[in-house]
């Protein structure tokens, strides 16, 4: 189920759509917006409320068609990436719009979406805000709400900082966990091997971990070069139970949210950013890094 900021996105997108205008929803990946696509279809389709998605991986006779109908007011809500921002994407009515994860967007790309209406009301939420929106709020046109409750029932995050000589119990740490039913996150700053500096890749790591530390266990790797399919398909693998280790870069930041994955690991914590690991660490409750 839905908590936090996509709640109060549903509620404001439902609030418009009630009101006469249509709606916006622009996030960072097709993985999330499919995931936004799920929870506002559970909440909304009882209440008449058509909602799509439109992202770069549907073919191009959808496309069309879904320009074709939102343009004619068709389509109530309409959930996408980057696909939004293009120029042949018209509205009816736009009256409102929402950014998630809106960091991961620039200043510009936000306007893009924003002119496509008459000046519709905006909401642009993150777990993680950088310094340029906490300037916006203080100085410019920017009202704040502040979510500072966790969902009931949410287990306290423990997070540890593990030395080189504690990977071995770290890994058995973990195997138990597993065979007790969750999974895990293993997190990198790269995708392939660095001759130039001593950092885990994605790649490298996956090998190392399938034939010497979870050689029992379903291991697989993701990262922002694989194609939108294939990321896809191995994020419901993770959340369907049929993998146990995802070894992934910081793509999974804004994916899927397994909430069986109850350990993450952090490999070379230090080259990530505040904002990054933040974020990264939401989608485990509990985290060993």
């Amino acid at each position: 189920m839905a908590h936090g900021k996509t709640v109060v996105s549903q509620i404001a997108a439902y609030k418009a759509v009630k009101s006469g205008y249509q709606v916006a929803v622009l996030v960072p990946t097709s993985i999330l917006a499919s995931q936004h696509l799920d929870n506002f279809k559970k909440i909304l389709n009882q209440f008449g409320i058509k909602t799509e998605l439109l992202i770069s991986s549907i073919t191009k006779k959808k496309k069309e068609e879904i320009k074709q109908r939102l343009l004619d007011g068709e389509i109530d809500i309409l959930i996408g990436t980057h696909a939004l921002i293009e120029e042949d994407v018209a509205f009816k009515n736009l009256g409102l719009v929402i950014t998630d994860e809106q960091h991961r967007f620039g200043v510009k790309q936000r306007a893009k979406i924003v002119a496509k209406g008459n000046n519709p009301d905006l909401i642009v939420m993150s777990a993680t805000p950088i310094p340029r929106t906490l300037a916006l709020i203080l100085y410019g046109d920017l009202d704040i709400s502040i979510i500072d409750e966790l969902p009931p029932n949410r287990k306290k995050i423990d997070t540890f900082a593990v030395g080189k000589s504690k990977e071995e119990s770290m890994y058995e740490f973990v195997k138990k966990q597993i065979d007790e039913g969750r999974q895990c996150y293993i997190v990198c700053p790269m995708v392939e091997e660095s001759e130039e500096e001593d950092l885990k890749s994605v790649i490298e790591l996956t090998e190392k971990l399938k034939t010497k530390v979870f050689s029992k266990y379903n291991v697989e790797y993701l990262h922002g070069k694989m194609k939108p399919k294939e990321k896809d398909e191995i994020m419901l693998r993770f959340k369907e139970k049929k993998i146990d280790v995802l070894v992934s870069t910081t793509v999974i930041e804004v994916g899927v949210d397994v909430p069986n994955a109850n350990i993450m690991i952090i490999e070379n914590a230090e080259r990530f950013g505040l904002a990054r690991t933040s974020s990264i660490k939401r989608k485990s409750r509990k985290r060993r890094i």
